[in-house]
Order: C-alpha cells, then structure tokens, then sequence
C-alpha cells in the first residue's frame, strides 16, 4: 500500500507540473522573452525547416506538446498505481521505462531549467523510486 501511495504521489506531482506548465504557456506570458522587440522578431522570423512556421509559433507549440508527456505520464502511472498495482509492480519495463522518464526530467533541470521544476521532479522521482525498492522488497 506504501508503495502504492508513493507512485501516486509521484504521478499527482508530475501531472500537476505537466498541467502547470500548459497553463502558462497559453493563459500567461511566462514563456515571453522580457525584451518586446524579440518576441516582435520571433513573431516574424521562419524556420529553415519550414518557411510557413515563425519561430513564436513554434516555441509555442514546443511548450504545449513539452506539457503533454508528463501529463501523460502521471495520468497512466497513477492509473496503474490505483486501479492496477500488480500489473505495474510486476512489469520491470514499466517500472524502468518511469524511472528512466524521471531521470532524465531531473537531468534536464539540473543542466537548462531553473529551482522550482528541479525542487518538484526531485521529489517526483525520489517518491517514485521509494515506490518501486518498496514493492521490490515486499
């Protein structure tokens, strides 16, 4: 049950962080570079990719999918958790492929993110990761 709870609350964590981050790249200016005339530029300036995509549409496009995975992550594990304990606790893949997810989360805010989403994966994965040696050991 310990276990159990611990993969929930890393789930609830990082969904919440996922939705956060989703809300303020479309309801606020968060993401907004602090001088007015880059973002005039980023609103006129394509991609070599694709004449067609400015680069303020792309990096808006960036952090909604970016918000979508960890959405997706707490949704599926925390339903796996809650609803289906003894499928997730038994499938070393799962519980690899959440661990591996987390990881390089926390990895990737310690090299370019700030304090808060490092502060909030830390304890995402180290929840998770309790979960996981616990149902082991049991």
């Amino acid at each position: 049950m310990l276990a159990q709870t611990l993969i929930v609350a890393s789930a609830a964590i990082v969904a919440a962080m996922g939705s956060g981050h989703l809300w303020l790249t479309f309801f606020s200016r968060a993401f907004s570079p602090r001088d007015s005339a880059l973002e005039e530029r980023l609103k006129s300036v394509s991609l070599v990719l694709n004449k067609r995509i400015v680069m303020w549409k792309a990096w808006i496009g960036f952090n909604a999918s970016h918000s979508v995975a960890p959405i997706l992550f707490g949704l599926v594990y925390g339903y796996l958790a809650l609803l289906h304990p003894q499928f997730l606790f038994q499938s070393k893949f799962l519980m690899a492929v959440g661990a591996a997810m987390l990881l390089f989360y926390v990895f990737l805010a310690v090299r370019y993110w700030f304090y808060l989403p490092l502060l909030g994966l830390s304890v995402a994965t180290a929840c998770y990761v309790s979960g996981i040696v616990i149902a082991l050991c049991n």
